[in-house]
């Protein structure tokens, strides 16, 4: 049985989808496994905090990922690596 994720997780993963090149919201809806209303949310969200871009072309949606978003990426996978280390120490 697997655990149910954290909404920092989800948010995690929607981050590092959008930063693989996965930009189209169906196609990150169904990589992070997630709803359509909750997935708009989280979009809205990351959006209001400057993470990632809504990019309109010719009445098509895509995201990308910003600076501010890559470093947010970095710090917490930076500190995952350190929770890691100190667990196999234990």
């Amino acid at each position: 049985m697997t655990r149910k994720r954290s909404r920092l997780e989800i948010y995690l993963h929607v981050l590092k989808t959008i930063r693989l090149g996965i930009n189209k919201p169906t196609n990150i809806m169904y990589k992070c496994n997630l709803s359509w209303i909750p997935l708009k949310e989280i979009l809205n969200s990351l959006i209001n905090q400057d993470l990632i871009m809504m990019i309109e072309k010719e009445n098509r949606r895509t995201y990308g990922i910003t600076e501010k978003g890559r470093n947010v990426l970095r710090y917490f996978e930076k500190a995952q690596d350190l929770l890691v280390i100190q667990e196999r120490y234990r």
